[in-house]
């Protein structure tokens, strides 16, 4: 497997994927802290916060819709917040019985879920839209000059670099089990349940060790060329001043979202 299969970069001539790389993770991050900051119920802030959005996509030259299709995969994981459906004070809004219990939804629990669901939403767009617009050697390098920690970043890199060569591994001890346990014509392949589950415990056992042997063998290798704890690249990453105009009006916009929130 090849590791454009795990890179989601969309390689388009666009005034988004040339705004350097470190203005773009500020961004990201204070458009994901704002909108965490808006009240519950902030409706104007939220629709211009989609707005911006939209407008990023217009300009990144992938469609107006591109974020907005795949961010309903993440919607599922806003579901976590549903307890506050029952647990914040306030008038009764809509009640229901289950088995022994009657819950009951408030008013102010409604308005904070629908809140949440509405930030998650939007901060899973410019998530999408960073990594669409952005290499990932390049988010590294941005996150690196923004000074975060170098054993993050060359963990993350890492596992970037290699995510594919272990998939590759596991697809090979699959091949492996499914033609030591061949079945005849209408049987299913395999033994019983414990047999599956001991066959698959020792996969993840000679994955591991596998995964363990590889990377000692890679660090050795790196080491013997020098390596010295630091990601190089052939990309010098100088800030531009349309980069420090895109930034303050970007930043001017998040604060005006903030007062409108307020308001």
């Amino acid at each position: 497997m090849h590791a454009n299969a795990f890179d989601r970069y969309h390689d388009v001539p666009s005034p988004v994927h040339r705004i350097d790389p470190r203005v773009k993770v500020v961004l990201t991050v204070l458009f994901i802290i704002s909108n965490a900051l808006l009240p519950d119920g902030a409706w104007l802030a939220f629709a211009l916060s989609w707005l911006f959005l939209l407008t990023a996509n217009v300009l990144s030259k992938l469609g107006v819709g591109y974020t907005f299709k795949r961010s309903f995969v993440a919607l599922p994981f806003a579901l976590v917040a549903v307890t506050v459906l029952f647990s914040i004070p306030g008038s009764p809004f809509f009640k229901f019985h289950v088995w022994m219990w009657d819950l009951t939804i408030t008013d102010a629990g409604w308005l904070r879920f629908i809140s949440i669901v509405i930030r998650s939403w939007l901060s899973v767009q410019i998530a999408i839209l960073l990594v669409a617009v952005t290499r990932f050697p390049d988010l590294i390098h941005a996150l690196e000059h923004l000074r975060v920690p170098a054993i993050l970043t060359t963990i993350i890199a890492f596992l970037y670099r290699y995510l594919f060569v272990l998939t590759d591994e596991v697809f090979r001890l699959l091949r492996a089990r499914e033609s030591r346990s061949a079945a005849s014509t209408g049987q299913r392949s395999g033994g019983s349940v414990l047999w599956r589950a001991r066959i698959a415990g020792n996969m993840a056992g000679q994955l591991f060790l596998r995964s363990y042997e590889r990377s000692d063998r890679i660090y050795n290798a790196m080491a013997a060329r020098g390596y010295a704890g630091q990601l190089r690249t052939l990309n010098p990453h100088e800030m531009k001043s349309s980069d420090y105009l895109v930034c303050a009006l970007a930043i001017a916009m998040i604060s005006i979202l903030q007062v409108l929130g307020r308001l």
